[in-house]
């Protein structure tokens, strides 16, 4: 009775620890909304100082990922607005504007007055109206340290004739999200899903609403039927009789104090519409059952429409989480959707076939030369492992490997078996994106365009600036039209990140940094040693009684930029290490 009595006691102070805990994080980030709504009218201030276009060539924009790629209605150009960077230490938005010249393979700078403000997570869709629209709706702001967002729930629309932005103030849309989806659906934008996170809670949306570029109004459709659950970074698909298709997605549910579970989304739904344009515009959704082969489930997929009535999934991250690790899988695949056979099917490079007529016709002309004369044996030649190395701000050197197929050993082979080969699209040495997820891309004239993206090797981020294509008509090879910058590649350890803050926030942060300074030391009394075991405490329920501890040193060694369910997951694992070590 005593030693439960004891347990019952330390339980409650522990409890009574983490209201005060919640209490002061609810204070703190009370004060960063504030804070982060001034520093978006900060930017946008600065912003209100340019008055005039202007238009410069430029190198590659820099590394990012979660802005968009778009592809310009009527020009051979590509438009790139926003996205994020994170270096370890520092989160930075963007609200840049880069055109891309296809013919050419250039860059260039476009600065115009009064731009939206910064963002990623946003969506972005063009129609052909007056020379080409590009429309922005939504996405989000992040703080500096990454643990605080702002929602927008603005639409903007970036005249490309006249090269100017105009914000479109109409009532009625969507609640401030990101992670949504938006396509131009005949004459309207419609936009479904995302997500709001706020620094205790998120919620994701399932709703769908309609803008009408004829009137500029909104309105939320209330579909029949049962449709898809709320979910994010879905795909989503308009095909030409005007309906959406939607497949995928992420989503994450509480299911108990600090412990969220994500989903995977596999399913996939159709909205029908009835009557568009018409005064009794009807909307059904309906499930979908695909035949084919389905992308592996993922998350940070991109997605574009391809030709031949095809919409197209490239990339994105399945994150494995084992007992004490957690890892993520990239992928650089890409799958079809046939939307008039609702059909999936993997994509196959099939090499280009210029280069095996090469082949064989120097097997040919070798074995002609040699006549009876021994040839020299060339050993056979196994898979090629591409490496390349990128090289941190600090030296450290991390090495990204992809294994492609190599060319079979050589042998005496018919010509109809070379012609057959070609046909099934047998690889030969091919150069392909690395494995990545956000990735920005876009389809013009049949060639699917990928640029940026992210992977992770170990802790670190590998935030990307290349740019590779691929004609989808063909399917012979990709190639590359921006090589890996190593140089852009930084990545700041947060032993470093704790010491420049005194100096960097602290001279931004002001009297925010020395209040946050106070609490979190107040936090930190009686933690420099990690809490210790009671006798005959079992693991569960010395995790109960310290889960808040180890949440906080987990966070400290991930960073703020880790997702709150892998913060978690590496707590319950470091305090059962712990448990085990003690005992």
């Amino acid at each position: 009775m005593g030693k439960k009595g004891k347990r019952d006691k330390k339980g409650k102070g522990a409890e009574k620890t983490a209201a005060k805990m919640e209490k002061k994080v609810s204070r703190r980030a009370k004060k960063e909304e504030e804070d982060l709504e001034a520093l978006i009218a900060e930017f946008q201030s600065l912003d209100a100082k340019k008055t005039q276009v202007i238009e410069s060539s430029c190198p590659p924009p820099s590394p990012r990922l979660n802005g968009s790629l778009s592809a310009h209605p009527e020009r051979d150009e590509l438009i790139l607005f926003g996205g994020e960077y994170f270096n370890g230490q520092k989160t930075y938005l963007y609200n840049d504007l880069y055109i891309y010249n296809i013919r050419k393979n250039s860059w260039s700078k476009l600065e115009i007055p009064n731009p939206p403000p910064r963002r990623c997570a946003h969506q972005a869709a063009v129609v052909p109206t007056a020379g080409g629209q590009l429309w922005i709706f939504g996405g989000e702001f992040a703080s500096p340290n990454g643990e605080q967002f702002y929602h927008y729930k603005d639409l903007w629309v970036l005249h490309l004739a006249t090269k100017t932005w105009e914000q479109i103030k109409a009532s009625g849309g969507p609640s401030g999200r990101s992670g949504h989806r938006m396509v131009a659906c005949k004459r309207q934008l419609i936009i479904f899903g995302g997500f709001h996170e706020s620094a205790r809670d998120y919620i994701y949306y399932n709703d769908v609403y309609a803008f009408n570029l004829d009137s500029f109004t909104w309105s939320k459709l209330a579909p029949a039927g049962i449709g898809p659950a709320p979910r994010s970074g879905c795909q989503m698909t308009a095909s030409p009789e005007g309906n959406v298709i939607i497949y995928g997605g992420y989503s994450k549910q509480r299911i108990k104090k600090d412990v969220d579970k994500g989903t995977l989304h596999t399913d996939m739904f159709l909205l029908k519409a009835e009557g568009v344009g018409k005064e009794e515009e009807k909307w059904t959704w309906s499930r979908l059952s695909p035949s084919g082969v389905k992308p592996p489930p993922r998350s940070g997929f991109s997605v574009a429409v391809g030709p031949g009535n095809r919409s197209l999934l490239f990339g994105g991250v399945q994150d494995e989480e084992e007992e004490e690790s957690l890892e993520g899988d990239f992928f650089n695949d890409i799958y079809f959707y046939d939307m008039g056979k609702n059909r999936w099917f993997p994509a196959q490079l099939k090499g280009p076939k210029s280069e095996k007529r090469k082949r064989r016709r120097g097997r040919q002309a070798e074995s002609e030369a040699a006549g009876d004369e021994e040839v020299e044996q060339r050993p056979p030649q196994g898979p090629l492992e591409i490496i390349k190395e990128v090289v941190a701000e600090d030296g450290t050197v991390m090495t990204i490997k992809q294994v492609i197929s190599g060319p079979a050993e050589e042998k005496e082979r018919s010509e109809s078996e070379e012609e057959e080969e070609e046909e099934t699209g047998a690889l030969g040495q091919q150069v392909e994106p690395c494995p990545r997820s956000s990735a920005m891309v876009a389809v013009k004239h049949g060639v699917l365009y990928v640029y940026g993206g992210m992977f992770e090797v170990g802790d670190r981020q590998f935030t990307l600036s290349d740019l590779h294509s691929i004609d989808l008509h063909k399917m012979e090879e990709w190639k590359v039209l921006v090589e890996m910058d190593p140089k852009a590649q930084e990545w700041l350890e947060e032993s470093e990140s704790d010491e420049e803050d005194d100096d960097v926030e602290g001279a931004e942060g002001g009297e925010e940094e020395e209040e946050s300074s106070e609490e979190e030391s107040e936090d930190d009394e009686g933690e420099e040693q990690h809490p210790a075991v009671e006798p005959g405490e079992n693991p569960e329920e010395y995790l109960s009684r310290t889960e808040q501890y180890w949440i906080k040193v987990a966070r400290s060694h991930m960073g703020p930029e880790a997702k709150e369910k892998k913060v978690v997951k590496v707590a319950h694992a470091m305090a059962k290490t712990f448990h085990e070590d003690s005992v």
